[in-house]
């Protein structure tokens, strides 16, 4: 699925990664104003479900039986559970922290996946990934500093939710090498068939207003349409290449979080946010010039 050299950003493939995170970013606006009135477990379900149902329907046609066939089941399970786990945390943390703060918090996973990494992967941690991920947690410690409004318990659901996501991530490590569209199915169908299981379980409440299903769907959708631009730009480019353009998503939050929820970070809390995006951006340009070095000459899709 991956083509195309290391060192070449075509323009289609970043204006879908951009796209993507901006729907992310309106996905959990929803959540953040629907979380207050409903059950976590509902949202939860709402945005599993409605990936997984929709990837069924696009990719089921072409692909079959095939969409569902890996050769590390336990794994794809593995990421599965973990993303219902990173699903709470960050939608529990959105309930009570303003958006841009906790997608900071996020963004802090990619320092997190180099650290767990030289632990149980054996990769050679060098000076440069030191040093970037000191500059993160810097930049994380400002945001969550001890004595401020936010350290407390949404904060160390955010946190939790970036170890939680990083463990995610360094299984999907794992599965790199199996198809992409299949390694985006799992998380949602496997999230999908336990929140629906447990859904009966959840008091939804009496009345459900006409609006807020609506948005509810909206969350769910958003999401989908999020990981298929993502695919679709991975089609086009190469991951090493067009992960540094996700942290737009921490500019999108911080707009929307203004304009709709009043919330403004202060001064310490954005320069944390710009040490946590700016080392996060060193370590993938980091990587992307290691893949460069190490990458054939591969004609890109544009």
């Amino acid at each position: 699925m991956q083509t195309g050299h290391a060192g070449h950003v075509p323009t289609k493939a970043v204006l879908l990664i951009v796209g993507s995170v901006l729907c992310f970013t309106l996905l959990d606006t929803i959540v953040k104003h629907l979380a207050p009135h409903y059950p976590i477990p509902l949202l939860v379900w709402a945005r599993l479900t409605f990936q997984a149902v929709a990837m069924l329907i696009w990719l089921g046609p072409t692909m079959k039986r095939n969409l569902l066939r890996t050769p590390r089941i336990g794994v794809q399970v593995g990421r599965g559970l973990l993303i219902v786990a990173s699903s709470f945390l960050f939608m529990s943390a959105l309930k009570y922290l303003p958006l841009a703060e906790a997608t900071a918090i996020s963004y802090s996973s990619p320092i997190l996946v180099v650290v767990m990494a030289a632990l149980f992967l054996d990769e050679r941690i060098t000076g440069p990934r030191i040093a970037f991920v000191i500059a993160g947690l810097f930049g994380m410690l400002m945001i969550v500093s001890p004595g401020s409004d936010i350290f407390d318990g949404a904060t160390l659901l955010a946190l939790s939710n970036a170890f939680v996501y990083a463990t995610y991530q360094m299984l999907t490590r794992k599965v790199a090498e199996e198809d992409p569209r299949i390694t985006l199915l799992y998380p949602g169908l496997v999230g999908a068939l336990i929140m629906t299981a447990v859904l009966p379980f959840v008091d939804i409440g009496p009345i459900v207003p006409l609006a807020d299903i609506a948005l509810i769907c909206a969350a769910g959708l958003l999401g989908t349409l999020a990981h298929f631009l993502f695919i679709l730009a991975f089609q086009r480019g190469p991951a090493s290449a067009l992960i540094p353009f996700t942290y737009m998503q921490l500019v999108w939050a911080t707009l929307i979080g203004w304009f709709v929820f009043k919330d403004y970070p202060p001064s310490w809390t954005l320069t944390g946010m710009a040490v946590i995006a700016g080392s996060g951006l060193l370590i993938a340009l980091h990587e992307r010039r290691r893949t460069v070095m190490r990458a054939p000459e591969l004609p890109a899709v544009e």
